[in-house]
C-alpha cells in the first residue's frame, strides 16, 4: 500500500503532530511527513521536526502584502515536496486563498475540538464547557473557503459531564483528537472520500 505523503501546518505546540507521527513510527499509520510548514519561527512543533529529520519551512505573516499571497507560497511549499494530504495541526490562521483552497480541494483536513456544527471557532472546548452540554467531541473535516464547515470525514463524542473546568475539558478530548487524526491520516492510504453534500463517504480502493 502506497504511503500518504503528508504536510504538517501548526503553530504552537505541536500535540497532534507529534501523535501522529508516533503512530507513523510504530506502523500503524501508512504515511510519511515530508515537511512542516508554520508561521510561527518559535513553534514548538519545530522542534519535533528537527528531531525527526523532517525538513522544516517558516512562512511569517508579516512578509507578505496580505493572507492570499501567503497562501500561494504555501501552494508553492506543497507541490515542491509533493504531498498527497495537508494537516492542520494547531494553524492558527485560516486559510483563505483561491488558488491554494482549489488546488488542494478534498486534501486538506483539520481537526476540531467539538461536534460540528456546534461550537465553531477558537475556543471550541470552552464554549462546551460554559455551556453546560453533557458530550461534546472530535470532528475531522475537509478545509474549504467557509470556517470550520467543511465537508465532515469523521466525528466522535467525548463525554464531558464530570469535567470540573474548560481546562480539564480540553484534556479529555485533545485525547482522543490524537488517536482519531492519525487513524485518519491513515484511511487516506487504503481508499479515498467522496463528498457528498456536507459530508465525506469513504470508499475502499
Amino acid at each position: 500500500m502506497k504511503k500518504v505523503k503528508v504536510a504538517i501546518l501548526a503553530s504552537g505546540r505541536g500535540s497532534n503532530f507529534k501523535a501522529i507521527l508516533k503512530e507513523i513510527n510504530a506502523g500503524t499509520c501508512n504515511a510519511e511527513i515530508n515537511v512542516l510548514i508554520t508561521n510561527n519561527p518559535d513553534a514548538p512543533a519545530i522542534s519535533i521536526a528537527e528531531e525527526n529529520d523532517i525538513p522544516v519551512e517558516i512562512i511569517e505573516r508579516k512578509f507578505f502584502t496580505n493572507r492570499e499571497d501567503m497562501d500561494v507560497k504555501i501552494k508553492e511549499i506543497l507541490d515542491q515536496y509533493e504531498v498527497d494530504l495537508v494537516v492542520l495541526a494547531g494553524y492558527m490562521l485560516v486559510l483563505k486563498g483561491k488558488e491554494l483552497l482549489e488546488a488542494y480541494k478534498n486534501k486538506i483536513i483539520n481537526i476540531h475540538p467539538a461536534l460540528l456544527p456546534s461550537f465553531p471557532g477558537v475556543d471550541a472546548q470552552k464554549q462546551a464547557f460554559d455551556y453546560g452540554v453533557k458530550v461534546s467531541g472530535v470532528t475531522i473535516h475537509f478545509v474549504d473557503a467557509t470556517l470550520d464547515a467543511g465537508p465532515i470525514i469523521y466525528q466522535e463524542v467525548v463525554d464531558i459531564s464530570n469535567c470540573k473546568t474548560a481546562e480539564e475539558t480540553a484534556a479529555k478530548i485533545l485525547k482522543i483528537e490524537h488517536k482519531a487524526y492519525a487513524k485518519i491520516v491513515d484511511s487516506f492510504s487504503k481508499g479515498k472520500y467522496i463528498v457528498d453534500g456536507r459530508r465525506a463517504k469513504y470508499i475502499l480502493d
